[in-house]
């Protein structure tokens, strides 16, 4: 009898991140871009991270998180959009893409990091996955679970400090699928347990 695993969740990023990089590789592009949308808690972050670590080409590989860039707890939408603009936009011109960090604690923008065109990108988070954007990736990505699951990751890393806007940005998570239909641009769909 075949045993279960004790990690079903790292088990599904695993095979996600196989799948990603079987198609990073069919680019056939020095600096193929990801893109990684999903709602809270799917696990985005952790597929990125997984993904930087084992990134199938040689060279380095950039990784942005639209949680850095997201203009507070209403932002969703307009730091997607900066993301498109600042990174994807430049990136694919060939120039160097300047964005700014924001500060949830401040609730301002913080200091500037620069993206660097010849290098691979990923950029991950609820937005990243709109036809605009899509037009500018090579790999689109979306990721998935239930919505207990996904409730009880985000709240476990985040804490009390997303606690009482959880309703408010699964709201602005419904909106943006409603509208931009983010599953169907998604060459590669994840399904976390």
């Amino acid at each position: 009898m075949p045993s279960r695993s004790s990690d079903p969740f790292g088990d599904a990023l695993a095979v996600a991140v196989q799948r990603i990089g079987a198609a990073v590789r069919a680019v056939e592009a020095a600096n193929p871009v990801v893109l990684i949308d999903g709602r809270s808690g799917a696990g985005k972050s952790s597929l990125a991270t997984r993904l930087r670590r084992s990134w199938p080409l040689t060279g380095p590989v950039q990784v942005v998180a639209l949680d850095s860039i997201y203009p507070g707890w209403d932002g969703l939408a307009a730091g997607a959009e900066t993301a498109r603009e600042r990174i994807l936009v430049p990136h694919a011109r060939g120039m160097i893409g300047i964005w700014r960090r924001w500060d949830w604690e401040r609730d301002e923008e913080a200091e500037a990091h620069a993206v660097d065109p010849a290098l691979a990108l990923i950029v991950e988070g609820c937005g990243a996955l709109t036809a605009r954007s899509a037009r500018l990736a090579d790999v689109t990505v979306w990721v998935d679970g239930p919505t207990t699951s996904r409730r009880h990751r985000a709240l476990e890393r985040d804490g009390d400090g997303f606690r009482g806007h959880w309703d408010m940005w699964a709201a602005q998570e419904e909106q943006h699928i409603a509208h931009h239909d983010p599953v169907s641009l998604a060459k590669v769909r994840v399904q976390t347990p």
